[in-house]
C-alpha cells in the first residue's frame, strides 16, 4: 500500500502506480500474483474492463485474444483486469463461449486499490471504467485511453499505437504524424518546418 501511495494518480509520461495483484491464468486453470516490477523489461498493456458476465466486455477480450501473436511479436504483455475476483474470472471463462482459450492473465483488483491509484474507479458503482494503459519497459505510462461504457475498443488500433510508441522510443528525435504505420514517413520537429509540414511529408 505504501508503494501505491508513492504515485497518487496515473498520469501520462509519469511512472505507473505500482501494483501487486492476484490473477487467474486460464491456460493453466490456476491463480497466482504478479507485480508491475515483474514486467520491468517488457511493454505492458493494462486493459481494464468493467466486469465479468457483461455484454461488451467479452467481445473486447475476444478481439484482444485473436491478435495475441501480434502482441507477442512486439514483446507486449497484455494484462486484462477488472474489480472481480479470480473466482469470478474462472467461472466466466468456463461459461462464456467468447472467452474460450483466453490467453492472457486476468488480474483481480477486488480491493479497488489499483483502480483508485489509476484514477479509473467509478465511486457510484465501485467498478472500474473501460480504460487502457500502455506502459513502457521503464514503467512509464505512454498512452491512456478511456471509452464510454457501451463502446468497445479495437485491438488493431491499439497495436498501431504500440508500434508508433516503440518507434518513437527507438527514434526519440522523430514524431509520428496522423495515421502513422510502420515504414511510413515521420517528422523531425523543428521550427524550420512549422509552416511547411505538407512539404516535409511529401518530399
Amino acid at each position: 500500500m505504501e508503494e501505491l501511495q508513492e504515485y497518487s494518480i496515473a498520469k501520462i509520461d509519469t511512472k505507473a502506480p505500482f501494483f501487486n495483484l492476484p490473477y487467474y491464468e486460464p491456460k493453466k486453470d490456476d491463480e497466482s500474483k504478479i507485480s508491475l516490477e515483474d514486467l520491468n523489461w517488457k511493454w505492458k498493456v493494462l486493459f481494464y474492463y468493467p466486469a465479468d458476465f457483461t455484454f461488451v466486455c467479452p467481445t473486447e477480450l475476444k478481439d484482444m485474444a485473436n491478435v495475441k501473436d501480434k502482441f507477442d511479436d512486439l514483446w507486449v504483455e497484455v494484462l486484462s483486469c477488472s474489480t472481480d475476483t479470480t473466482f469470478s474470472h474462472r467461472a466466466w471463462v468456463k461459461h462464456e463461449k467468447l472467452m474460450e482459450w483466453f490467453p492472457y492473465k486476468m488480474l483481480s483488483d477486488h480491493n479497488l486499490e489499483v483502480a483508485d491509484a489509476y484514477n479509473i474507479l467509478d465511486e457510484e458503482t465501485w467498478i472500474a471504467w473501460r480504460w487502457t494503459f500502455i506502459i513502457d519497459p521503464d514503467g512509464i505510462i505512454r498512452w491512456i485511453e478511456v471509452t464510454s461504457g457501451p463502446l468497445w475498443r479495437n485491438s488493431d488500433e491499439l497495436l498501431r499505437k504500440i508500434e508508433a510508441l516503440q518507434y518513437m522510443r527507438a527514434n526519440p528525435a522523430q514524431a509520428c504524424p496522423a495515421k502513422w504505420i510502420p515504414w511510413a514517413k515521420t517528422l523531425t520537429p523543428s521550427i524550420k518546418i512549422a509552416w511547411e509540414v505538407y512539404q516535409e511529408l511529401n518530399k
